[in-house]
């Protein structure tokens, strides 16, 4: 019978752990035994084992000096230290040279089981393990889907949901991860239906008789913190999926301590309306009426309508009555300049009563993959996504700036105007020439589209939406469908089929996050 993995033991006293080494045989395990670190270069220059447990007190070659060795012959292999030394500064140079574990003598036998599995088996434990629990829950998943009534409850769906795929993409257990996007196209189908037959009702009513809204961000998040006196962050990742959010939290554990909610953007999910709501407190409407000066529509350049979301949000706190000891600062960054121009201030920034951040580069990735080839190539589907967003975390400013900031007594809220879906359905659209562009939702006159893939918004106060240039109509996505012309639809419906997209309804574009982060160990 092959052997579950071979292993090598490394110890000057190899004799008086025979109990050990019979052990491990007995389970499965093809076991070398030497006596010295250099016996065992010798060894590891003629093949390769799968782990190596070492003794970090041997005379001649020490433990430290053979790992180090071994490192250099087989970079890969896991290497257990084991040694009577409880010693922090021992464990820390160990650690420092790439050991896989760590373990203080005497060791029992489970203890180097435990050990083992820790290390060579954690991916197909993880995978039985996982498995196991999705098949087990895969029911209960279905009924809260069917049960779901209430934004709470929906609220709650998509938080399992988001981290069942998380578990299960890890895995690359193809059967698992469609069961998993079954369920999630049935609770999307489930979820829009109930969107449709709330949202109205919703924009008309009073915060805390609806759910947290783009419109209350700044109100039951944000001025809490300023109104602490604490110097407060406020930074809006723009294009921001929740289970990127969960990721980047686990990448920032370290650092601070978290307190995550999730909030409804408003509709279309798109950055000229939810992000101003993030900005002002306001509908669309609301700032087309009583800041027109701040809303310069152009179809050709919608861009223009997030020109003023500096003004916005002090003209948000002069409502409020709050008056800042310093001006409120606000920064967009689209580019490696405009985020130096941001890190030469962090000095003056953290004193700061409010710095606001607006951060465009997840947002520029997901338009990007829909232009370049090369990146769709490197980010196929949500799992590959996810990872490219998580390099960008890792190497980018907003880590480090963190990280910074995690170092002051400063509050950090961090939160989206929208999410994104990977769309795969192409529907026709009607409509005139002064129609707006974007592929998930669309406004201007006389518009026509199959109701069963969209919403179609006759009125534009029903859902607090602005009139922009009269009779405006609106249209508005369900699920993972985009607009596209009659004229060469079927040229477009392969650019943009397999692309991720934002503006429409799906739980991935509205259901966002927003965290406050507190530092855990802030200079006094």
């Amino acid at each position: 019978m092959k052997p579950l993995a071979s292993l090598m033991w490394v110890d000057d006293e190899i004799d008086l752990l025979s109990a050990h080494l019979t052990f491990l045989r007995s389970k499965g395990y093809e076991v070398e035994a030497v006596s010295s670190g250099y016996d065992a270069i010798d060894i590891l220059n003629q093949r390769s084992v799968d782990l190596v447990f070492l003794d970090e007190n041997m005379p001649g070659m020490g433990g430290l000096a053979t790992l180090a060795e071994i490192k250099k012959i087989h970079p890969n292999v896991p290497v257990v230290m084991i040694t009577k030394s409880e010693a922090e500064t021992l464990m820390e140079e160990a650690i420092g040279k790439q050991i896989s574990d760590f373990l203080i003598k005497p060791v029992n036998p489970s203890q180097i089981l435990l050990s083992l599995k820790k290390i060579l088996d954690n991916t197909r434990i993880k995978t039985e393990v996982t498995s196991r629990d999705y098949l087990q829950n895969i029911r209960k998943l279905s009924m809260d889907i069917d049960d779901a009534r209430s934004a709470d409850d929906w609220l709650t769906v998509f938080q399992e949901l988001t981290r069942w795929e998380l578990s299960i993409a890890d895995l690359k257990d193809e059967s698992l991860s469609t069961m998993l996007a079954d369920q999630k196209k049935d609770a999307n189908i489930r979820f829009i239906r109930f969107v449709e037959d709330n949202y109205k009702t919703w924009v008309a009513q009073k915060p805390g008789d609806r759910p947290m809204l783009s419109v209350d961000i700044l109100d039951k998040v944000v001025l809490p913190s300023v109104k602490t006196g604490t110097p407060t962050f406020y930074i809006v990742i723009d294009c921001l999926r929740a289970d990127q959010w969960v990721q980047f939290e686990q990448r920032l554990a370290e650092w601070f301590n978290f307190e995550t909610k999730y909030y409804y953007s408003i509709l279309p999910t798109a950055t000229p309306f939810s992000r101003n709501s993030l900005f002002s407190g306001l509908y669309p409407s609301e700032i087309e009426n009583k800041y027109p000066d701040l809303w310069s529509y152009s179809v050709d350049n919608e861009e223009s309508l997030n020109a003023h979301e500096s003004e916005l949000m002090k003209e948000f706190f002069k409502r409020k009555g709050h008056v800042f000891n310093q001006e409120p600062r606000y920064f967009k960054i689209n580019t490696a300049n405009d985020s130096k121009v941001l890190e030469s201030s962090i000095g003056n920034l953290i004193k700061n009563d409010l710095t606001a951040i607006v951060i465009n580069f997840v947002d520029m990735v997901s338009h990007a993959r829909s232009d370049m080839a090369i990146l769709k190539e490197l980010a196929p589907d949500e799992t590959a996504y996810r990872s490219l967003s998580n390099a960008w975390f890792e190497n980018s400013f907003l880590r480090e700036l963190l990280i910074t900031l995690s170092k002051h007594q400063v509050s950090v809220v961090i939160t989206s105007d929208h999410g994104c879906i990977r769309c795969f359905r192409g529907a026709r659209v009607n409509a005139d020439k002064e129609t707006s562009t974007n592929l998930r939702y669309k406004y201007g006159r006389n518009l026509n589209v199959d109701s069963k893939d969209a919403v179609i918004v006759r009125n534009p106060n029903d859902y607090r939406l602005p009139k922009l240039t009269g009779n405006t109509n609106y249209i508005i996505a369900k699920n993972d469908v985009f607009f596209l012309y009659p004229n060469n639809y079927n040229y477009f419906q392969n650019q943009f089929r397999d692309t991720f997209q934002h503006g429409g309804i799906s739980m991935e574009e509205m259901l966002v996050p927003v965290s406050v982060l507190t530092p855990k160990n802030p200079v006094r």
